[in-house]
């Protein structure tokens, strides 16, 4: 569909006109849907431990960045820790 290798993870969906690949938690999808930037998509590459889907119980949320991709381009587009944002 379009997701760069190195961002591959074990989800993806379409939202609008937008790829959403692994475990992106539900705020960056609204956020994204709200700002609307000119990317393809976004991505959390790997399952990262506390991502949606992926909490532990007995484990520390890692930090992992959402990132933002279109053609030839990355970005850090949100920063997490678990389902807390860190920065944007």
């Amino acid at each position: 569909m379009g997701v760069p290798s190195a961002l591959w993870s074990c989800h993806t969906a379409q939202v609008d006109s937008y790829l959403l690949e692994g475990h992106i938690p539900p705020s960056a999808i609204a956020h994204l849907l709200t700002v609307r930037p000119v990317i393809r998509g976004l991505a959390v590459p790997g399952m990262p431990i506390g991502s949606p889907g992926m909490e532990v119980a007995g484990m520390s949320p890692e930090l992992y960045d959402v990132i933002a991709f279109k053609v030839a381009y990355t970005s850090v587009f949100m920063r997490f820790r678990g389902s807390l944002q860190i920065e944007q």
